[in-house]
């Protein structure tokens, strides 16, 4: 198993990828927002991360699916409060994501500075 092949290696990254495709769906679900007929997108996969690395590996794929949240008349459930605070929460998850994959590297860089 390489360096970069650890379960929270492999997880943290498909975290990543999974936020990162979370918030080009919040983004085409607002651009939306007045589109007849138009059904938000969610994406999955914390549920099925949690299970993978119970199981000693971290690689998962997110699922988008659409929302069965009610429509509006013209058919589109997008509602933007709910998009606004998904956004907020998935920001805030990106970016813990992103900090824990920088103080791996910060650990890699101080192991090979004292070697």
């Amino acid at each position: 198993m390489g360096l970069f092949d650890s379960v929270s290696s492999v997880a943290l990254n498909s975290a990543l990828d999974g936020l990162a495709l979370r918030q080009r769906a919040i983004a085409d679900n607002v651009a939306n927002v007045n589109t007849p007929n138009y059904h938000a997108r969610r994406v999955a996969f914390e549920d099925a991360l949690a299970k993978a690395v119970s199981h000693g590996h971290g690689a998962v794929e997110a699922t988008t699916a659409r929302s069965l949240e009610p429509t509006r008349e013209d058919g589109n459930n997008v509602n933007l409060d709910t998009e606004t605070l998904l956004n907020v929460d998935t920001n805030l998850r990106y970016q813990l994501a992103t900090q824990a994959v920088s103080g791996q590297f910060a650990g890699i860089r101080a192991a090979m500075r004292t070697s």
